[in-house]
């Protein structure tokens, strides 16, 4: 038996405990643990010796729900949206339905039972399939331990999720959207959303010194997020493709000056000075970073005081995209203007919209053919 010691965050740390082989089969255990190199060390030593005297606990004795809060409370998820995200689809969805369930007594008829009870209950299968993730990771961090021999839930497919849960703009209604928001404070923010498909978090993290209004460009640089625990704070972008740089219409371009003009008016009444490549181009009344959930619940009351469709803030990105690939702009091209990872994701979420594609496809191999 030994174990060791792998550095994973800036303090924290991952501990291997090699177990005795059972059946001739190994044992792992790993723990994450946070702090000193010399605080890890003592953690191994006492981990270590519990298992010598045989009161470590174990994993295979342990239900869904409590092999799940341990997983969270020392998984490092993307960002810590991402993780209180987790955290809300693990009480809600998870643990109420599947919680008591032992570890190794979870099957994949209870999986699909669980989907068939969330989707019943009124949950969209969007949400059903990130409930399923969260349960898919865990129970994949089982079988690398040793735990499970199977992820049940990677043999069992979430529901499929229905083209129209995704609230899109038409053409028609993106027109009438702006124009019923033209004077109103979220003008520019909601005109940018469509001109750029860009992401909320990344509207407000911009600074003036990411836009070349000459050029007609946008840099893409950084994100704001909200956390309750945390507040507000910027991150870089999801993945490398998300540090972008997007060309602007030159009806944006135009808005934007005069945006620009508005904000240094505000700014020079208040005494805040000139505007300088950090000041941000969406701001509260002290210049500082709004808040992505008080912007979002502005749109829908804007929405409903003005009789606007019922859509989510985020539909503007999606209204960007559909607009694109309608007007024959190819996927690869609208993925690097999302900021999308791979051009598959931007495929998956709006290969739907591609018309005509096939008969093309036809009459190019025809002409070979020929």
């Amino acid at each position: 038996m030994r174990g060791s010691i792998r550095k994973r965050g800036e303090s924290s740390w991952e501990l291997k405990i090699e177990l005795e082989r059972i059946n001739g089969k190994r044992h792992r255990r790993f723990v994450t643990v946070r702090g000193s190199y010399k605080e890890a060390q003592k953690e191994l030593t006492r981990l270590l010796r519990a298992a010598d005297d045989g009161t470590l606990p174990d994993p295979t004795r342990m239900t869904v729900g409590e092999y799940l809060l341990a997983w969270l409370d020392t998984t490092h998820a993307q960002s810590p949206k991402t993780l209180e995200r987790y955290c809300e689809l693990a009480q809600r969805q998870i643990i109420p339905h599947l919680g008591h369930v032992k570890l190794p007594k979870l099957r994949p008829e209870n999986v699909e039972q669980w989907h068939s009870a969330l989707l019943a209950s009124g949950l969209s299968a969007r949400t059903v399939r990130h409930a399923h993730r969260v349960l898919s990771l865990v129970l994949k961090r089982a079988v690398e331990n040793g735990t499970l021999a199977r992820n049940v839930a990677a043999v069992c497919k979430p529901p499929a999720v229905e083209a129209d849960e995704v609230g899109i703009l038409t053409p028609d209604q993106i027109a009438v959207v702006l124009d019923s928001l033209k004077g109103h404070s979220l003008f520019p923010i909601v005109s940018l959303a469509l001109a750029t498909g860009a992401r909320r978090g990344e509207l407000l993290a911009l600074e003036w010194g990411d836009v070349d209004l000459d050029r007609g460009t946008l840099r893409v640089e950084r994100s704001v997020e909200e956390t309750r625990a945390g507040g507000l704070r910027v991150k870089p972008p999801k993945t490398r493709h998300g540090r972008r740089t997007i060309t602007l219409p030159s009806e944006t371009v135009a808005m934007m000056r005069a945006h620009k003009v508005q904000v240094l008016e505000v700014r020079l009444v208040l005494g805040l000075g000139n505007i300088t490549a950090e000041t941000l181009l969406f701001s509260n009344i002290e210049g500082k970073l709004l808040s992505p959930n008080n912007v979002t619940r502005g749109w829908h009351r804007a929405c409903r005081a003005r009789g606007l469709p019922a859509v989510s803030f985020h539909s503007l990105r999606h209204a960007h995209a559909t607009a694109l690939i309608r007007a024959g702009v190819d996927v690869l091209t609208v993925s690097r203007r999302l900021g999308h990872s791979k051009a598959h994701i931007t495929l998956d979420t709006y290969g739907h919209l591609v018309e005509g594609a096939d008969a093309a496809a036809a009459k190019a191999i025809e002409g070979i053919l020929k």
